[in-house]
């Protein structure tokens, strides 16, 4: 018998070869009205609420409501601060996680009312490529009220957080992945613009050109080449990144640099100068100038702040 099968959707190539990782997770505990500032990661950070109700404040971009169960993925480099809202909730949830031994960062203000929140930072790629997380300009949410496979995910993933047995790494990874793809397929099925680079990835003239940059943004990449690449003209090419992407070819690459900066200073001992000629600058002093305008801080700061 002959069977017909429907057109393949695009995503699904991309969904497939996603892959994920995660830092250790830590606790953020807010006692009473008060806020805690989590800075900028070089990564993508995971933020789920256990308990408490309040929200997540961006210097640039509208606010994001908390209550038990949501969780936020929030873009690398975007500076944004936990505000427990106090006078009312109850309390702790069910695992106490205030009691788990894990990296805890604490707040305490005025009045009652506990916000807990489970925090991580995570690195995004598609199979042998990292740096996807980049693409994302804005944070994306997910009710587990709403998916109910992603929250069976997540009940395990706190169980392997607390409780160390073999393989707690691998587990970690699989039941994260699971709640991402939950999120993005969400996001993907409701048309949210959010995730048009998604759709792009599964372009396979973009998706050339992207690869090229994130396998190795140090590279002397030119819009020729990287057109070339994508096999296109000059103008088609540029035209296309910006409408998938959101913003020119070699302004995302100038970001994508300054964020693999980020993360090279954070994981390896080289000299500024070593990592500013990894990262494509050939001259410190603008590479200097470029991170302080991402990050707010030089790279020297930067290191120090991020090592201790």
């Amino acid at each position: 018998m002959h069977m017909t099968h429907p057109n393949p959707d695009p995503h699904d190539r991309v969904l497939t070869e996603l892959d994920i990782e995660a830092d250790p997770f830590a606790i953020c505990a807010l006692e009473g009205a008060c806020t805690l500032g989590l800075g900028r990661a070089p990564g993508a950070t995971l933020h789920y609420v256990l308990g408490g109700q309040g929200r997540l404040s961006f210097q640039s971009l509208p606010p994001i409501d908390l209550v038990p169960g949501r969780l936020v993925l929030v873009p690398s480099s975007l500076h944004h601060s936990l505000r427990n809202h106090g006078g009312g909730q109850v309390g702790l949830p069910v695992c106490q996680p205030a009691g788990l031994d894990l990296e805890q960062h604490v707040a305490r203000g005025e009045g009652g009312g506990n916000m807990v929140v489970l925090c991580s930072t995570v690195r995004l790629g598609l199979r042998d490529t990292h740096g996807l997380v980049d693409l994302m300009r804005v944070p994306l949410t997910l009710d587990l009220g709403d998916a109910p496979g992603a929250a069976q995910a997540i009940n395990a993933l706190v169980g392997e957080v607390t409780q160390p047995r073999t393989g707690r790494r691998a587990m970690i990874r699989v039941l994260l992945l699971q709640c991402v793809i939950e999120m993005l397929r969400q996001r993907l099925d409701a048309g949210d613009p959010a995730v048009l680079w998604l759709g792009a990835l599964a372009d396979p003239g973009l998706w050339r050109s992207l690869r090229a940059m994130l396998d190795d943004p140090g590279a002397a990449h030119s819009l020729e080449g990287l057109a070339e690449v994508a096999g296109m003209s000059r103008s088609r090419f540029a035209e296309r990144f910006q409408m998938s992407y959101g913003r020119a070819p070699m302004g995302f690459l100038r970001a994508l640099r300054l964020a693999r900066a980020a993360q090279l200073l954070t994981e390896r001992r080289e000299p500024v100068k070593r990592i500013a000629q990894m990262v494509g600058f050939t001259s410190r002093s603008a590479f200097t100038r470029a991170f302080i305008e991402v990050w707010g801080q030089s790279p020297r700061a930067f290191r120090q702040e991020k090592t201790g």
